[in-house]
């Protein structure tokens, strides 16, 4: 855990990033139980080389829907969320534990999970904090520990939507940090399946933790 400071913008960014979903988080359930991200599931699951069942944390796991999948699939799914009332839906929905924890200031346990669920939510990162948050996930994954990412591309560039902040990257601006991070590429592809690239607005990536030198 880094607990060197915040700065303003990162602490306006995580206070209306959760606020908006504090407020938001019924109707973001009842908006989103039915998308299929099965694709995504599969992506990270395949790419993970220790036996069933598996240890994953679905960072920034919204009102739970991926825990239902994960648990119904057979693993051992812990979601992670900076919104208290969405951890609250996803605990009630899925019987499985939630940690309410600020993005920017993780807690985790090193070396625990075979894999991080990471679906559309570390492009609420802004550039200052995400080697801080990648570091966090890096080191709770077991060795050869897998982490899956999905974000909105880009051209690199930084907006505010409504209340809530995104970073919107495009394949090598989010490969430099990957590897800065200390993960090795294993697979990418664009979302939803089956469209022309200019209809794929997604962008998924699938990386391996690399064992830092000595």
């Amino acid at each position: 855990m880094d607990n060197s400071p915040l700065s303003a913008a990162a602490r306006l960014i995580a206070q209306r990033n959760i606020g908006h979903y504090d407020q938001h988080a019924a109707s973001y359930f009842e908006g989103t139980k039915d998308h299929d991200v099965l694709q995504n599931i599969d992506a990270l699951l395949r790419a993970i080389a220790a036996p069933a069942p598996l240890r994953i944390l679905d960072f920034g796991c919204g009102p739970g829907r991926d825990l239902q999948t994960l648990t119904k699939l057979g693993h051992e799914a812990i979601g992670l969320e900076g919104s208290a009332e969405a951890a609250r839906i996803a605990r009630s929905v899925s019987g499985c534990e939630v940690w309410v924890q600020d993005f920017f200031a993780l807690d985790l346990p090193p070396a625990y999970f075979d894999g991080v669920f990471a679906n559309a939510v570390l492009f609420h990162i802004p550039l200052e904090e995400l080697p801080r948050v990648l570091g966090d996930l890096w080191n709770c994954l077991k060795p050869h520990g897998v982490l899956f990412s999905s974000n909105p591309r880009g051209q690199n560039q930084a907006q505010w939507y409504g209340e809530r902040f995104g970073f919107y990257h495009d394949l090598e601006g989010w490969r430099t940090w990957m590897t800065q991070a200390h993960f090795v590429e294993i697979e990418h592809y664009y979302r939803p399946a089956g469209l022309p690239l200019e209809q794929q607005p997604w962008l998924a990536s699938v990386w391996k933790k690399q064992e830092r030198a000595e």
